[in-house]
């Protein structure tokens, strides 16, 4: 492969990943998870065309291992506790991990409840193959017709997937383990991951405010997906719960 195609398969992951990283903070984690903004069907649905295409997860499931991993964080309860586990098995594995609270029927019922499957999910959302595969038939054609060639695309979406998972487990493994502690609980704020996460790096902030649909509560701290959130709220397609910081722990 040339030099020049490694490389627009590299930047075609990173953008694909960074559009599935702000759609899962932004509406799985900020909107469904915590409710912390509402947001309206016309966004919601376009939210969940893109997680469906680009991770092929079903939202309800995986609202219900992060609702979980709230309600136990860091003790033996919690789906994926570097505290507990260790940090490599949930950096290298919190994918097996989510999928194994996730698959458990009963999570899904306790924690997820109110997110019952509905007639888009049975029509397309809940196939978790369909959505992927039209993932990479986009990737691949968008590469395709780029003149960079039909390699190129399923190298960018492979590129993608190890991504996205590794961002994933960075968030659960650094999150816990790496970085400051403003508030008192067991996550970590790491500015520099927070960058690429969306916001996911200030996790000893969202861990004191789960319902504040902003990250960034100290000076000099910086929220990438609350710029998502604000543009949303513009353009009346969501409302925020509370602007002010509902602290849960002190400082």
């Amino acid at each position: 492969m040339p030099f020049t195609h490694l490389i627009a398969a590299v930047v075609a992951a990173f953008l694909v990943t960074q559009l599935a990283i702000f759609t899962t903070t932004v509406y799985l984690h900020r909107a469904l998870s915590h409710r912390a903004l509402t947001v309206g069907d016309p966004a919601a649905v376009g939210f969940r065309a893109v997680i469906w295409i680009t991770t092929g997860m079903r939202p309800r499931e995986w609202v219900a291992v992060h609702r979980k991993h709230h309600a136990a964080t860091d003790t033996l309860d919690d789906p994926h506790s570097p505290l507990q586990m260790g940090f490599w098995r949930v950096q290298l594995g919190n994918v097996g991990l989510y999928k194994r609270c996730a698959s458990d029927e009963s999570n899904v019922r306790k924690y997820a409840r109110d997110l019952p499957p509905d007639r888009l999910d049975r029509i397309a959302f809940d196939h978790s193959l369909a959505g992927l595969g039209i993932g990479i038939a986009i990737i691949v054609v968008t590469m395709w017709m780029l003149g960079f060639g039909l390699l190129t695309g399923f190298v960018a979406a492979g590129l993608h997937a190890v991504l996205y998972v590794m961002l994933s487990g960075a968030i659960n493994a650094v999150g816990h383990t790496r970085g400051t502690q403003p508030y008192s609980n067991s996550a970590t704020n790491l500015q520099s991951l927070a960058l690429i996460t969306a916001g996911e790096g200030l996790h000893n902030n969202h861990h004191a405010a789960p319902t504040s649909a902003r990250f960034s509560l100290g000076r000099g701290e910086f929220d990438p997906g609350w710029l998502l959130v604000r543009a949303l709220v513009k353009l009346h397609l969501a409302h925020v719960r509370h602007e002010d910081v509902h602290l849960k722990t002190a400082a």
